[in-house]
């Protein structure tokens, strides 16, 4: 069972930085990152394929996020800049880990909070 390892997450000032990582235990073929807020549904931030195109940014982050990946290493990146309060949320990373079925795993989430 592949396992997926997440870090970064934090406390930041709006309009600062912060950089999250995925790190799986195993191959795994298109990844992504979520986030959720309390009493809201889950989102999808952006996703990317395991040729490394990002095929899906959230609109909200659109020019400020951006996703990235090391296949060699099997970890993806969620670069996040000019972070707004809004942006406040837990992250999850995913990872599709078989085709067929669609079959995917998750992190234990990380939490990011955008606050003065």
């Amino acid at each position: 069972q592949v396992q997926l390892v997440e870090s970064g997450g934090g406390v930041v000032q709006p309009g600062g930085s912060l950089r999250l990582s995925c790190a799986a235990s195993g191959r795994v073929l298109a990844m992504g990152w979520s986030r959720q807020t309390p009493g809201k549904q889950r989102e999808l931030v952006a996703h990317i394929a395991n040729s490394g195109t990002t095929d899906y940014v959230l609109d909200s982050v659109k020019g400020r996020f951006t996703l990235s990946r090391d296949n060699a290493e099997n970890t993806a990146f969620l670069q996040m800049n000019s972070l707004k309060p809004e942006d406040t949320a837990v992250y999850t990373c995913f990872a599709q880990v078989q085709t067929i079925p669609y079959r995917e795993v998750r992190g234990q989430g990380t939490q990011v909070t955008v606050s003065s």
